[in-house]
């Protein structure tokens, strides 16, 4: 069996520099590593060459769908694995990756980002600790694929043309679409949690809320209208779903809590009782929300921290409210289009 490494870049920095290290140290080696330059204009083209890759370089940009597939139709592995370019992969990898894949019926695998991030700015780790924390609680039988970590059998991945490349032209849930497609076709796809990736990447504030709100929820919210699937797993959950309609009771009572707090201070009567209201929806709803997601809290704990994960909760509650706001506008928006073709 020979596994094709692939891996799309754009301007990549000392976080590709990394990885490709990392694919060099890879002991046993890939067959063959595939470096798909995305218009870059910093150099990550020749330090893939330096670092011994075969690179296609893909003019003008056209995003990392594009460039896995054109990756994929050269590769000439039996395997191709799907490794992105601010990560660094296990030494093993490899030997992970073929020892799974000695399973005839595994069409794809995924693996997950490790419990030690590259980066130690604190958002940094709470994005990518929770991305761990799903994947590893999530099911074997995966229901979907995943990019950044990813293997499947070439011929698999061909007769579905890929990734689709018109329609997700920036990174986007392209993995999750194809994922979908494989398991629609019958394909099976093995969540192997210890096949793991360090991510490098510096999350913000706002390429959090943009990442997540724009390039997953609202485009995942169509995939799943479109398909008709709701599946009960990793971000899916039934635990998560019912915190995201806790987390707007709780936003709600804050909002009530507020209105009634003015309203009070302007001598109307009604003022306290709406403060009351909304003391009580909030202790409520939070309560529930702790209750829920006690294991995931516990876990964080235990990683990280009491302070961490005091500070990560917030957070978390405000994922599922944003999540939540993604969700509904995805639906109204989903419709609108739907009416619009017709």
């Amino acid at each position: 069996m020979k596994v094709s490494i692939i891996i799309p870049v754009y301007n990549g920095g000392e976080k590709f520099r990394a990885c490709l290290e990392s694919v060099r140290a890879l002991n046993p080696p890939a067959d063959e590593v595939i470096v798909i330059a995305d218009s870059d204009t910093d150099g990550s083209r020749e330090l893939a060459r330096g670092y011994g890759a075969r690179v296609l370089v893909q003019s003008p940009q056209a995003g990392p769908a594009k460039a896995r597939n054109w990756g994929a139709r050269e590769a000439s592995g039996d395997v191709v694995f799907f490794l992105d370019a601010d990560c660094t992969a296990q030494t093993d990898l490899i030997a992970r990756v073929k020892d799974a894949m000695r399973d005839s019926n595994t069409a794809a695998l995924i693996g997950s980002y490790d419990d030690a991030p590259g980066n130690p700015s604190f958002l940094s780790q709470y994005k990518n600790l929770m991305h761990h924390y799903t994947h590893q609680m999530g099911s074997e039988e995966a229901s979907t694929f995943w990019g950044a970590c990813g293997a499947v059998r070439r011929d698999v991945f061909l007769s579905l043309n890929g990734f689709d490349a018109e329609k997700y032209t920036r990174p986007c849930i392209e993995d999750i679409e194809l994922g979908y497609r494989m398991r629609a076709a019958g394909h099976k796809i093995r969540l192997v949690k210890d096949l793991q990736i360090k991510h490098l990447k510096q999350w913000t504030a706002s390429s959090l809320f943009k990442t997540d709100f724009y390039d997953r929820a609202l485009p995942w919210t169509e995939l799943l209208l479109s398909s008709g699937t709701m599946l009960n797993d990793l971000n899916l959950k039934q635990g998560d779903r019912v915190s995201v309609a806790l987390s707007w009771v709780l936003t709600g009572a804050l909002g009530l809590g507020i209105t009634g707090g003015l309203a009070a201070l302007l001598g109307a009567a009604f003022g306290t009782t709406l403060v009351l209201i909304g003391l009580v929806l909030a202790v409520l709803s939070a309560g529930g929300l702790i209750v829920l997601n006690r294991a995931v809290y516990a876990w964080l704990r235990e990683k990280r921290g009491t302070i961490f994960m005091l500070r990560a909760i917030p957070w978390h509650w405000f994922y599922f409210v944003y999540s939540g706001a993604a969700y509904a506008l995805g639906i109204i928006r989903y419709k609108f289009l739907r009416r619009a073709r017709a």
